[in-house]
């Protein structure tokens, strides 16, 4: 399993230091404030819950620093394309993008339950201590007025006996954006689901700009000092360990305890947040003024099972194979930004995508580019942006696996390949592909019928028949189809799709296709390419591993997939 299995323990220790590190500022954050004196009338009034309260807001700091990053699109394209000191396995890790950013997402909500608990408790015991009238210590540190000239006197921020936690929560800074933090958060974090984001496109994407509110919300949390602690210089004049038991002295003269001061800890999250909040601000600028760049729509064609293709040019405009972009349709919506991967090759004069429509949005694009009396709808387009499949002419054996308009990065690739072929480029280092196509419908298999043919011809005139060896695979077929194909399997080209290649019906056999690839390239490396659903990543992952040699003199399988 080789250099399968390097890869696989690189990002199993990526999270593990991830994980680690959440784990040390917690309890190192835990254990200072159960320590330190500053804090030390605060616990006779909070107990152990104020520990909580400030290890898990450490914790959100430090996640929250970090959950802009893998969204920051143009940085990670940077990182992919240019960097020299991205190799292959970096390079794979920067794959993970979107799946570290949901982890890092699913350990702000741990952190942010814990610290809602935490303070629930908090202000339960502001309140109860507030409330007493049995001159214990939490009881008099409860009652130092808030109204004392000099700052900085009071303890509990609860006020007066019938005060409520409610308006405590609603009146203050900290109380405030608590509550609209963790309902922004709840609202993103729903939407995301996989159901709703494939199903309501719209949903998600609107829910999760709540972000805007949630880094505001966290920069100016802690303006309030409500959690506050005793002052160096009160410190100083009485030890609260000497003081405490002597509360009863501290409005004497004569006593050596003077009553504690206290002042609330200068807010901290906003330090943490700011460097990624500008790098992400200039993010959004960066692809804000290529999003103003003129689009020209050149071509306009309709394929089968409702599927748009539109060829564009933009200047400057420059891409890889399997790139994407994200498209923006004023007419339909000013704010919807809407990624589609790129069909085109670099060396066309183009570019182009295809639109399948898969909700709203994308039948209203649809019907506008059918009306043929009205004039065509205005694109917006940003990016290039990078993907996996950028690395596929770095593999001497590519294997690539499109499921329905998953196709579409792969279209790319073989374009590119044609066109290589064309003026005979003796760089490219890949000297076979495997390209599998596995659809639910006969229509879908002519959107790049014309491409392939243009491929089967070309490579039969240079003698490269064997540089390609693709495979169609029909999920959703009848006994009369079946029938049809078989009554005219003998002749030269196929009944349903006009190919060399025969149709196959069902899905591949992956235990049987990876056998073969790996005999047959027993010391090669082999990049295996999806953009498809989870259920087929999971099936090819477990084959990449299975079939990949322990010696790395051997034939290796590399996994990659498509995440946008």
């Amino acid at each position: 399993m080789g250099n399968c299995v390097v890869n696989h323990w690189f990002s199993v220790l990526f999270l593990a230091v991830w994980l680690g590190l959440n784990v040390f500022l917690f309890v190192d954050a835990f254990l200072k404030y159960e320590k330190a004196d500053r804090y030390y009338y605060t616990r006779k009034i909070l107990g152990s819950t104020l520990a909580c309260a400030r290890a898990s807001a450490l914790c959100l700091n430090f996640n929250s620093m970090l959950i802009l990053l893998p969204v920051c699109r143009s940085l990670l394209s940077f990182l992919r394309g240019t960097c020299s000191f991205c190799s292959r396995t970096l390079r794979k890790q920067l794959d993970h993008n979107l799946t570290f950013h949901k982890l890092v997402a699913y350990m702000i909500c741990l952190h942010t339950a814990i610290h809602i608990i935490a303070h629930l408790f908090n202000f339960d015991r502001y309140s109860r201590s507030r409330q007493a009238t049995d001159g214990s210590l939490a009881s008099i540190l409860s009652s130092l007025s808030h109204d004392e000239k000099k700052g900085g006197s009071w303890l509990n921020p609860i006020q007066f006996r019938n005060t409520t936690v409610e308006y405590v929560t609603f009146t203050s800074i900290a109380g405030l954006t608590g509550v609209i933090m963790t309902i922004a958060l709840i609202l993103m974090v729903t939407s995301a689901t996989e159901f709703i984001r494939r199903s309501y496109f719209e949903v998600f994407w609107y829910t999760h700009h709540l972000f805007i509110f949630y880094i505001l919300g966290l920069g100016i949390h802690g303006i309030g000092g409500i959690v506050r602690g005793q002052t160096e210089e009160s410190i100083n004049e009485g030890h609260p360990h000497k003081c405490a038991e002597s509360f009863e002295m501290w409005y004497d003269h004569d006593s050596h305890c003077r009553r504690p001061e206290f002042e609330g800890q200068p807010p901290e999250s906003w330090k943490w947040i700011l460097a990624p909040v500008i790098l992400y601000i200039c993010e959004r600028i960066l692809r804000f003024y290529r999003s103003q760049q003129k689009v020209v729509i050149t071509k306009v064609v309709m394929h089968p099972s409702k599927v748009l293709e539109l060829q564009m040019n933009k200047r400057g405009f420059s891409m890889e194979v399997g790139q994407y972009i994200f498209v923006n349709c004023p007419s339909i919506s000013l704010l919807e930004w809407h990624p589609f991967t790129l069909t085109s090759a670099p060396e066309e004069d183009f570019f182009s995508i295809h639109i399948r429509a898969a909700g709203d949005w994308t039948e209203n694009l649809i019907r506008a580019f059918e009306q043929q009396y009205s004039p065509i709808p205005r694109i917006e387009v940003d990016g290039p942006f990078g993907t996996a499949s950028e690395d596929v002419f770095q593999y001497e054996v590519a294997v690539l696996v499109g499921a329905g308009i998953g196709v579409t990065p792969f279209a790319s690739i073989l374009k590119s390949i044609w066109y290589k072929f064309q003026c005979a480029n003796h760089n490219l280092k890949t000297k076979k592909i495997y390209f599998y196509w596995i659809c639910r419908e006969t229509g879908a298999f002519s959107w790049f019928n014309d491409l392939l043919t243009s491929l089967e011809q070309e490579m039969e005139k240079l003698g490269k028949v064997g540089f390609l060896n693709y495979r169609l695979f029909l999920t959703g077929w009848d006994s009369n189809i079946v029938g049809h194909a078989a009554l005219n399997f003998d002749k030269a080209t196929d009944i349903l799709t006009g190919l060399k290649q025969k149709t196959s019906f069902g899905r591949p056999m992956w235990d049987n296709e990876f056998s073969t690839i790996a005999t047959s390239h027993p010391k090669s490396v082999v990049g295996v390419f999806l953009c498809g659903p989870r259920t087929l990543a999971k099936s090819l992952r477990k084959c990449c591993h299975r079939y990949s040699s322990l010696d790395p003199r051997k034939v290796q399988f590399y996994f990659n997939k498509e995440n946008f």
